[in-house]
């Protein structure tokens, strides 16, 4: 089902509301959206995902085993998948159980439904989220980088791959740095320039993990994996409630 409503502009680093996602940020946010699939999604804690168009091979190889490790982890993940390495992520992780947030920079309405994505939609695991109407039938720069924006919004945390040196996906790392986001990254001499905007370096064995259980701040968990114990968040009762990274 389709969900069309009023356009919003999606929220930016410079806005207050670019900060890690709460049942406020949902409410405000998704009602100028327009949706495919089941929006209760969004009150999981999301990890983005994001590659620039070339990536080096060591890092495709080490992406390729991380989104596998996010795969069996169950990490809700959100991104464009617009990129060679984010279609490939995105492949592996519908092959998962995992909720999986899928945002086009174009409009939706009249979108044709890939075949692969259909079953995850069905089985309430999948949305296709855009802030863009029915005439914006192709991607822009513009309008990538309006989406990426909406992302990392919508995200707790924001995993890059790789930034191509000078590049959009760079320029769009030092701004999520600007803002405070947590950044990840992967260990290579590629990512120098990511590490050295402050992002953390995690391995595929350090898989980005997010403990579901329990309800905390309006922000409803699916049922998880066993994780091992780094930034925890404690509900009122003292339950351990998430996982950042290990």
């Amino acid at each position: 089902m389709t969900t069309k409503s009023h356009v919003r502009r999606p929220a930016t680093p410079s806005s207050p509301t670019f900060a890690p996602t709460t049942q406020s940020l949902l409410e405000e946010t998704a009602s100028g959206l327009h949706s495919i699939g089941d929006p209760e999604i969004l009150r999981l804690e999301l990890t983005a995902l994001f590659c620039s168009n070339r990536c080096p091979g060591d890092l495709i190889l080490k992406t390729y085993d991380l989104a596998r490790d996010m795969r069996g982890a169950r990490v809700p993940v959100i991104g464009g998948f617009q990129t060679p390495m984010e279609k490939e992520c995105l492949r592996l992780l519908l092959r998962g159980s995992q909720p999986v947030v899928v945002c086009p920079a174009r409009g939706i309405d009249n979108m044709r439904i890939p075949r692969d994505w259909r079953g995850p939609l069905n089985a309430g695991r999948m949305l296709v989220l855009s802030p863009f109407p029915s005439s914006r039938r192709r991607p822009t720069a513009e309008t990538a980088a309006q989406r990426n924006d909406l992302v990392a919004a919508l995200a707790q945390q924001v995993f890059i791959a790789h930034a191509a040196p000078g590049g959009k996906t760079e320029a769009f790392a030092r701004k999520l740095a600007a803002s405070g986001k947590p950044l990840l990254t992967l260990p290579s001499p590629a990512n120098t320039n990511l590490v050295g905007l402050g992002a953390e370096v995690v391995g595929h064995t350090d898989t980005l993990r997010i403990r579901h259980e329990g309800n905390v701040k309006g922000i409803h968990a699916v049922p998880g994996t066993e994780l091992s114990r780094t930034d925890a968040d404690l509900s009122q009762d003292g339950s351990l409630t998430r996982y950042i990274v290990t």
